[in-house]
């Protein structure tokens, strides 16, 4: 049931996405695309606190439909390079965004090591069982001194309320335990970033009502639903929240660093 519900709300809802922004138009993509936490406010902090600008290489790991990797590339100039598991969702990226999109896990990306400038991971650490494998992996593939922009669902205490099929949230501590351990130097953070627009939100819930009028009798819908009212519930009792990190890959421990 975990997987169907993943495959429902980042696979069979992604390609019902690209389906409704081509009707309303390309001014729906990006907010439709940022589906959940990713929002102006948040991605212009870790596109900043990342050093983004004109030519550079960023990976998006698990970047779904593409909209924030399309934004980045339309305000800072980025090249991106798309890295998603979900088939519908690859080629949802490719028909709204015409990004380079590479089908395959973040726990084994097909990049060669230290070839890329930044890397950024939106919403999605909290889905990925393995966290350690995913962050070492980013690690392999940036560059020295590379910056890895993080948004990610954090557990505040203990959680009483049920969690969204799949996730499971690390504490903040588990968050910068696991980032030290892939080689990474956390250089700042950000808590409660601000909401998007008006505008923007208008435009992701046309998308969304258009999904839903067209797949109201779809069982993955349903899904998709329920995933999305287990974190409202959790947001509003507090028992999780949104975090932005910015971490720094360190240098890999040479031979003679590891004997000591």
């Amino acid at each position: 049931m975990t997987g169907s519900a993943l495959v429902a709300e980042f696979d069979d809802v992604a390609e019902w996405t690209a389906d409704a922004v081509e009707q309303l138009g390309p001014a729906y993509a990006v907010p439709a695309a940022c589906r959940g936490s990713a929002n102006p406010a948040a991605l212009t902090w870790l596109a900043e606190v990342c050093g983004l600008g004109p030519g550079t290489t960023l990976l998006d790991v698990g970047a779904g439909v593409g909209g924030p990797s399309a934004w980045a590339a339309e305000r800072f100039g980025v090249r991106p390079v798309l890295l998603e598991p979900m088939p519908a969702a690859c080629r949802a990226a490719a028909r709204l965004f015409g990004l380079p999109v590479l089908t395959a896990d973040g726990a084994r990306i097909p990049l060669r090591a230290e070839s890329v400038d930044a890397a950024w991971c939106i919403g999605v650490l909290d889905t990925v069982r393995d966290k350690a494998a995913v962050l070492g992996e980013i690690h392999r593939v940036l560059r020295p001194g590379g910056s890895l922009g993080l948004l990610v669902v954090v557990a505040q205490g203990r959680q009483l309320l049920p969690p969204p099929e799949g996730n499971r949230f690390p504490t903040r501590r588990e968050l910068t335990r696991l980032l030290t351990a892939a080689g990474f130097r956390t250089a700042g953070h950000l808590d409660r970033p601000g909401g998007p627009p008006p505008s923007w939100r208008r435009r992701a819930e046309r998308v969304e009502a258009l999904v839903a009028a067209r797949h109201q009798s779809d069982p993955a819908l349903a899904l998709a639903a329920r995933q999305a009212e287990r974190f409202t519930r959790l947001f509003t009792a507090g028992q999780i929240a949104i975090r932005l990190v910015h971490a720094v890959r360190r240098p890999c421990a040479s031979p003679r660093d590891d004997a000591r």
